[in-house]
């Protein structure tokens, strides 16, 4: 269950994506009520996606997409994909992006070939389960590989295989601390200024929970000679 200080309450189920964009500031949870009361597994990825330095301080949204907005397609030899995020094999997904981008989910019988084209310059496979072949080399489940541009890449499923493609257009460098993302340190040191003073508003409909900022790490050592 999604909540977020835009006013967003918005359950996921499999096939869906629940899409924040947190361009100049939000504050959001992901509670699991339901599966606390009556157990049963969990399997989800979550995804980042860097905004462009034109968008960074965009407004907060908040959209939900059902499978009906992310193309699918399937092949007789064995693939099944669907499209969740941008444009990509032709097709588009319904979920808006601020710079072209494409993010695929692809299911791969035991055999089956697939292959990634060179549409885009940034491109990489995030294997979930199985074992695919690329290259004459074996990639397994949690093994992220990132592939060099210009040229197509086959991918052939030596056991039966999920995994999910992604890639786009360079939009620069970034930093990272914590739950904060800029293409400036002194944006981030603002925003935990913030968080340590009370300044972002919490989630309309879950505020009663604060999770302080970890401390920053102690400055390293001087190199020894």
């Amino acid at each position: 269950m999604h909540r977020d200080s835009v006013g967003s309450e918005q359950a996921i189920q499999p096939g869906a994506v629940n899409w924040m964009t947190a361009g100049r500031g939000i504050t959001h949870s992901e509670r699991f009520d339901a599966l606390r009361k009556t157990g049963g597994p969990i399997h989800g990825i979550q995804t980042w996606i860097a905004l462009p330095e034109a968008f960074e301080e965009t407004d907060p949204a908040f959209a939900h997409h059902g499978p009906e907005d992310l193309p699918t397609y399937e092949s007789p030899d064995g693939l099944w994909a669907r499209l969740v995020v941008g444009k990509a094999f032709g097709v588009e997904a319904k979920v808006k992006t601020h710079s072209p981008m494409f993010y695929v989910h692809w299911r791969l019988d035991a055999g089956a070939k697939a292959q990634l084209p060179a549409e885009y310059p940034e491109r990489a496979a995030f294997v979930v389960s199985g074992e695919v072949e690329v290259d004459g080399r074996a990639f397994t489940s949690s093994q992220m590989l990132v592939f060099a541009p210009g040229e197509p890449v086959l991918f052939t499923a030596t056991t039966a295989a999920v995994v999910m493609l992604l890639g786009g257009e360079p939009i620069g460098e970034r930093f990272i601390e914590w739950n904060f993302v800029s293409s400036s340190k002194d944006r981030i040191e603002q925003a935990k200024a913030d968080w340590r003073a009370g300044r972002m508003k919490l989630p309309d409909l879950d505020s009663g929970e604060f999770i302080p900022l970890p401390p920053d790490p102690p400055p390293a050592a001087p190199a020894m000679s």
